[in-house]
């Protein structure tokens, strides 16, 4: 029998919760857990990624124009949580939960390299949806793990255990 759902939010699930990386023009480092992402154009390739207004790392990213959307392997379930319900008004999250970062190679902002996959991107238009507004970012590089790259350069995703948080 059909039953109806309560909350349409949840209606594309299951996709893998990711980390968006950024860098305000001060050169402080932030990450907040996003579950609105998307890819949006084979080609040029872009992705889309939702940001709450309210959220410190919305006015880096409207600023720079610059993120990076990192995969989350299920062994950062504690700390994905954390930077999902701690601000980096407060405090460096990510020096508090001793995350590798390094610099993105072609955009400014920070790659978190305890993550499998990192995708630097370059805002090209956003879209104010509602609670969110929809970053268009297109992608100026993928890195990844060696371990997790096929012969061919594609990435294996059936060899990380990709974070499924909700």
């Amino acid at each position: 029998m059909e039953k109806k759902v309560a909350k349409a939010k949840s209606c594309l699930k299951p996709a893998p919760d990711l980390l968006i990386s950024c860098r305000d023009k001060e050169g402080n480092n932030n990450a907040l857990a996003v579950e609105y992402a998307c890819n949006c154009s084979f080609d040029p390739p872009m992705v889309m990624v939702g940001i709450v207004p309210s959220r410190y790392s919305y006015h880096m990213v409207k600023e720079t124009g610059k993120f990076v959307v990192n995969l989350v392997p299920e062994n950062l379930r504690e700390k994905y949580a954390y930077l999902g319900t701690h601000s980096g008004k407060d405090e460096n999250k990510l020096e508090k939960l001793e995350m590798k970062v390094a610099d993105g190679t072609k955009v400014d902002a920070p790659l978190l390299l305890d993550c499998p996959v990192n995708i630097e991107c370059t805002v090209v238009d956003s879209v104010k949806t509602g609670s969110h507004e929809m970053f268009i970012g297109k992608i100026e590089e993928v890195h990844a793990n060696e371990d997790i790259v096929d012969g061919e350069g594609n990435i294996d995703y059936s060899k990380i255990d990709l974070l499924k948080f909700r």
